[in-house]
């Protein structure tokens, strides 16, 4: 089965960049990274620029509305993502609760209905 793992936290939380806390999490993101690459789990990962960078796209009574910035204001900002196939969402959970950013923001697990095929 595939699922998206949606990664958030809360602006400001988590290791600051320079800490040794930091480079502790980067180490548990690169052997995390490996191992799910190693075993075929992953079929798709990155991590998403600022919520400053994003465009929103919206279309009303046919004309098409472009918005910089998030949709909406969110107390924790969308950063990374992956796409994996693991055989129940018992796995996926199991799995998004490895992420180091679950011990202070949050993954949302959700199943997948298909995948296109560029």
């Amino acid at each position: 089965m595939k699922y998206m793992l949606l990664l958030r936290y809360p602006d400001g939380a988590g290791p600051q960049e320079g800490t040794p806390e930091f480079d502790a999490e980067m180490a548990t993101w690169g052997a995390l990274n490996q191992e799910l690459k190693e075993s075929g789990t992953v079929i798709t990962a990155a991590g998403l620029q600022p919520e400053t960078a994003a465009t929103t796209v919206r279309t009303r009574e046919g004309e098409t509305v472009l918005t910089d910035g998030p949709f909406a204001e969110t107390k924790e900002l969308l950063f990374s993502f992956y796409v994996v196939d693991v055989p129940d969402l018992d796995a996926a959970t199991a799995l998004a609760a490895r992420l180091p950013n679950a011990a202070y923001g949050s993954v949302a697990v959700r199943p997948l209905t298909f995948i296109e095929q560029a």
